[in-house]
Order: structure tokens, then sequence, then C-alpha cells
């Protein structure tokens, strides 16, 4: 693919990452997970063209972005509303749109959720490294240039290959992100070491997303919860953990949290919450529902049945 194919990138943020499903299997080298933070949007952006469900996507975060499109071709945005166009006019969210030479992509601000995601064919190229493109910047990892940097200015997207014929989402599936939030929690060991005014008050109290938000973790603010337990041996930290530190506010730990913790942990988000979660905006209001792993596997599993079905 010649170096005047694919997207070059006109306008760019800290927040414009190269992103896939992600880095597995070498946390025990200290490398974190990374990866798209809203992973249901990433595939359904990768399922309308036929993609891998994790094949790398542009996860476009809080708007400030745009490209210059220098090929023909069918790219598909799921997530966020950050008010798309293509050359000035609205682009439909959830759902796949072409593209010509000369034509320009922006992202303005959000207007619902936090992040966008921008899929192509095959999904964009780069240099994997330990098996993922997913870009982690504390890590050095990942991204367009194998660096853990976000995408700049001036840098050149490609897409592996021409599109299958593209899917329309049904509409039921679409994810809802202007409704009430309710983040099931599955529960952790040290729960009981919580006092029971702490447990009540977690799960039937609101909670505000805090400006302290970034990928690695989201601080969340509320009652303040109570642990008689003074110290513990750190151990392993899962994706949507929900770590108390001694201020009593809960932080959800997200794809770029450190792998081990010594905070005691109210439990974990499902994954599906943590897709939630990391559409929230700081001051958004939600609630925490208990749930136990049976039930979230379930409820996991048939989330992706949605997918396999095809």
């Amino acid at each position: 693919m010649s170096a005047l194919q694919g997207l070059r990138i006109e306008t760019s943020t800290p927040f414009i990452l190269l992103q896939d499903g992600g880095r597995f299997g070498c946390r025990h080298l200290g490398v974190t997970q990374g990866g798209a933070l809203d992973w249901v949007s990433m595939s359904w952006a990768n399922w309308i063209l036929g993609n891998p469900l994790d094949a790398a996507v542009v996860e476009i975060g809080l708007g400030g972005f745009s490209l210059i499109c220098q090929q023909d071709g069918c790219l598909a945005l799921a997530g966020a509303d950050l008010g798309a166009t293509l050359d000035a006019q609205p682009l439909p969210l959830w759902s796949h749109f072409r593209v010509r030479p000369g034509q320009r992509l922006a992202f303005a601000h959000p207007r619902r959720g936090a992040r966008a995601y921008l899929a192509a064919p095959g999904g964009f190229v780069g240099e994997p490294q330990l098996g993922s493109l997913a870009c982690v910047g504390r890590e050095n990892l990942g991204g367009l240039h194998a660096d853990g940097k976000a995408l700049a200015a001036g840098d050149q997207l490609t897409w592996r290959g021409e599109a299958a014929k593209p899917r329309g989402i049904p509409r039921a599936s679409i994810p809802d992100l202007a409704g009430e939030i309710h983040l099931e929690v599955i529960l952790g060991a040290q729960i009981g070491d919580f006092s029971g005014q702490s447990l009540f008050d977690a799960f039937n109290s609101d909670w505000t997303v805090d400006t302290r938000a970034d990928r690695m973790g989201v601080r969340l603010l509320g009652p303040v919860l109570q642990c008689k337990r003074q110290s513990m041996v750190s151990e392993g930290i899962g994706l949507g953990a929900l770590q108390v530190p001694p201020d009593g506010q809960p932080i959800a730990l997200l794809n770029d949290r450190q792998t081990i913790g010594g905070y005691p942990r109210l439990g974990a988000l499902t994954p599906l919450a943590v897709a939630r979660l990391a559409q929230c905006l700081p001051g958004t209001s939600l609630r925490f529902a208990p749930t136990v792993q049976e039930a979230a596997y379930r409820t996991h599993q048939q989330r992706l049945a949605t997918w396999w079905a095809d």
C-alpha cells in the first residue's frame, strides 16, 4: 500500500489512540492489558465491516480529531456521538459509510458518551508488540509507531484489505448511552471486611464520575466506604476491580491498570459494565448493582452470541 493511501491525520489530541482487543498472557512480566476501553463499541464497529471483533481500530476520546481521506473505502463508526461529519455533513452513528480521496472526516466534541470507534476493512495496520497493537503510553507499547504514543497530525493510517458486504446493527442491539446507568459488580474476596452500612451505601447510593479519570482508572465520588482491613498483601488486579483506598472513595480500574495492588476491593465490574463506564463523562451519575460470577458469565456469553450468530 502506497504512502498516499488510507487516511492522513490532520488534527489530533492525546486521547486519540490505535487500539485492539488488548494484550494478554504477559501480566507476569508486569505488562498490562491495554486495548479498547469500550470493547462493545469496538466489536460492533468491526462487526459491521466483517472484521475480527478485536481488529485494530481508532479509539477517539472526546473528539478534537480530523482526518483527510486518501483512497476510496468503506469505514464504520460506533460508540459515542462526537458530532462526526464527512465534508461537514453529519455521519450516522453505529453504521458504515463510504469515503473518497480528498474528503475530510472530523469529530467535534462529546454530545453523548465519551469515546467513538473508527474501523476500517481488515483493521488498521501497525507493528504488533507482544501480540497486540494496543497503545499503552505508560509502558511505551503499541500504537502506530510501536512507541505507545497517541496518533498525531501527519500520521498515516492504512488498512488491510477490502471490506466484506457491510452489515447493519439491529436497532435493539445498539447500546443505550443515554439511559440510567447501573453497573453490575461481581462481589470480591474482601467484601466481608466492609461495614454493613458501607455495603448498604455502596449499592443504594448514587456515585459520580470524578474528573480524575483516565485509561488506568476512574475515581467515583459518593458515600465514604469503611473497611476494617488496614493492610493486605498486594495481589493481582483484574479488569474492573473496585479498589477502595483509605479515603473510602472507590476507584474502578480499567484496561491500563497496574498489574498488582494492595487496597481492599469491593468487587469487580463485569466486562459489560467496564465498557459502559468507559462512555461516562465526569459528572455522570451511576449506581452499582451486585451480581455473582455465574450470572455475569451468562450475560457475557449472551452478548458474545449476538456476534457469533453471524
